[in-house]
């Protein structure tokens, strides 16, 4: 995304999750019945408002539509909200705020558990509320942390007010509705997310370890079962991400199908780098609508990959400025 072709004006609403994230850092993986020592720190998450912290640092205008409990989770998203400029538009839920016990290893490696609370109760009516913001962004953005129907809703706004939608279909365990599929115009999975929803869409079973060694003309074809009118964007953690357009609507590429280099960093956690993605691109995306899409998918893969270098999920997202000054 270069200066001559990006815009301060790019907005993006995100819709999605809040949490709490409770964090340890140890050597290895717990291996089920095993009990390991390892050290403790906690602090903001949740896909919904990882991504939308990361579009905002990425220099978008930024709202991000919400649940939270009236409690001190709820209280720490509001204030990290204001102190990054993120336009919060929260439901005020009777419910717990969200939270997350995440597990890191030595490698940078993580599993998580997400304990849904207050997402459970983000509802269509509410982000219909919202439908001004909607109205006004280049980009909606959502995950699958809160309900499906409230996703579809956000869509079908933006799109009729001619917004583009950026799907990230995750957690892997959940299921995207047709409606929500329909409405989606680039989808943007982990290997372990693509195989999940792949196979959920009628796809091969295929192993999410051996997805990044396919060669470009298969991955292609299966993209195209996932999502067949519009892009799909598989990150592949160390190996790089790999583009596949729909034959009609190469957004500005020359090619229908390729990959995108990992960026050289030196990653010491990698809790939220696909959010840092998610939100880099719709940033991108938003601000610099000419450009083609490999220049945001690349201004994507530099910012994931910087917030690598960092621990924590929305408190390791970096800023334009950083990513300009350290990739160029």
């Amino acid at each position: 995304m270069s200066d001559s072709t990006a815009s301060a004006a790019g907005r993006v609403v995100v819709v999605g999750s809040f949490n709490v994230d409770h964090v340890w850092a140890l050597a290895a993986l717990p291996r089920p019945g095993e009990t390991l020592a390892g050290t403790y720190h906690t602090g903001p998450g949740g896909k919904g408002f990882n991504q939308a912290t990361a579009a905002a640092r990425a220099g978008a205008a930024t709202a991000f539509v919400c649940a939270l409990g009236d409690d001190a989770g709820g209280q720490l998203a509001r204030a990290l909200a204001a102190g990054d400029g993120i336009d919060l538009r929260a439901l005020q839920s009777a419910q717990p705020t969200g939270t997350a016990g995440i597990y890191v290893d030595g490698e940078g490696r993580n599993t998580i558990v997400i304990g849904p609370g207050a997402n459970a109760e983000l509802s269509p009516a509410f982000v219909g509320e919202h439908a001004a913001a909607l109205d006004a962004a280049q980009v909606a953005l959502a995950q699958l942390e809160t309900p499906d129907e409230s996703a579809v809703a956000a869509f079908a706004r933006a799109r009729d007010a001619g917004g583009s939608t950026l799907l990230n279909p995750a957690p892997a365990d959940a299921v995207a509705s047709d409606a929500l599929w329909a409405l989606t115009d680039v989808a943007t999975p982990n290997e372990t997310e693509f195989c999940a929803q792949l196979r959920r869409r009628g796809g091969a079973a295929l192993d999410p370890d051996a997805l990044a060694g396919l060669d470009e003309a298969t991955l292609h074809a299966h993209c195209r079962l996932l999502l067949a009118h519009g892009s799909v964007v598989i990150t592949l953690g160390k190996s790089g991400c790999f583009v596949s357009h729909a034959d009609a609507a190469l957004r500005g590429d020359a090619q229908a199908f390729y990959r995108v280099d990992a960026a050289a960093v030196k990653a010491i956690d990698t809790t939220g780098a696909g959010d840092a993605f998610n939100g880099a691109l719709a940033a991108a995306l938003a601000r610099a609508p000419g450009a083609a899409f490999v220049e945001h998918v690349r201004y994507a893969v530099r910012f994931a990959g910087l917030s690598t270098e960092r621990t924590g999920a929305a408190s390791a997202m970096p800023r334009d400025a950083e990513v300009r000054a350290r990739f160029g």
